[in-house]
């Protein structure tokens, strides 16, 4: 009897400790989705106003290099705007680095270089890739940067170029990376009848945009001796 009883403790503290453990389990799982649920909200905010702010701050850059370019003097509104503009990109940069996880990743950035042009190769895309200079290591934003850059200009010559080949220079120094793609297709406008974005499509508009967030420069337009050419300069670590 007493052998029983002890049994029939030691199984109600098992159940007892398997309700205890279930309930730890949903409230963790509950926590998790709404922690993802959150950090996927945050995302979504970062990339519609960086957008938008980023839009802003190219605004206002053409218009103070504009009026400096004339000889004007520049109004204090629209070198505060544009100061403004930049404050907010680098906070909310800053806002989502906090919420990422350190497991949170992005499939992005030069680590991936490879598999990109393979698979630009792959849609019949010839593609070199040269790297000059001391590789450094760069802030997770100029990275990804750099990545989305040779992605889109990759891409453009796929749709826009024909069967032009394709060449990728990342160049090293202590402050910048340079990325320069160049293809030998037709340039501005194909044989097809179709134009070629110079500088002006909606994928560089965003290379623009992402590259002034960062500091940088990108100029992308037909080269002198024919094809195209997107060459963009970024600083080794993303400005703070």
């Amino acid at each position: 009897m007493a052998v029983t009883f002890r049994m029939w403790q030691l199984h109600l503290r098992e159940v007892e400790q398997r309700a205890e453990d279930a309930e730890r389990t949903r409230e963790h799982v509950a926590r998790r989705r709404a922690m993802e649920e959150r950090l996927r909200i945050a995302r979504e905010l970062h990339d519609s106003l960086t957008h938008t702010i980023s839009v802003i701050c190219v605004q206002a850059g053409v218009a103070v290099h504009l009026a400096r370019k004339r000889g004007e003097d520049v109004p204090p509104a629209l070198l505060a705007i544009q100061e403004a503009g930049l404050e907010a990109a680098r906070e909310l940069r800053t806002t989502l680095s906090v919420l990422r996880s350190p497991d949170d990743g992005d499939s992005s950035g030069l680590g991936h270089l490879d598999s990109l042009v393979a698979r630009a190769q792959a849609a019949g895309v010839p593609v070199t890739v040269t790297v000059t200079g001391a590789e450094c290591p760069l802030s997770p934003e100029v990275d990804q940067a750099a990545y989305r850059i040779v992605q889109e200009a990759l891409t453009n010559v796929g749709r826009h170029a024909g069967h032009a080949c394709a060449s990728v220079h990342l160049h090293y120094t202590r402050e910048v990376l340079s990325v320069q793609v160049d293809d030998d297709g037709p340039g501005a406008s194909a044989s097809n009848g179709s134009v070629r974005p110079a500088g002006h499509g909606l994928g560089l508009i965003g290379m623009r945009e992402r590259v002034a967030a960062l500091g940088g420069r990108l100029h992308a337009g037909p080269r002198a001796d024919g094809g195209f050419r997107v060459h963009a300069e970024l600083p080794v670590q993303a400005r703070s």
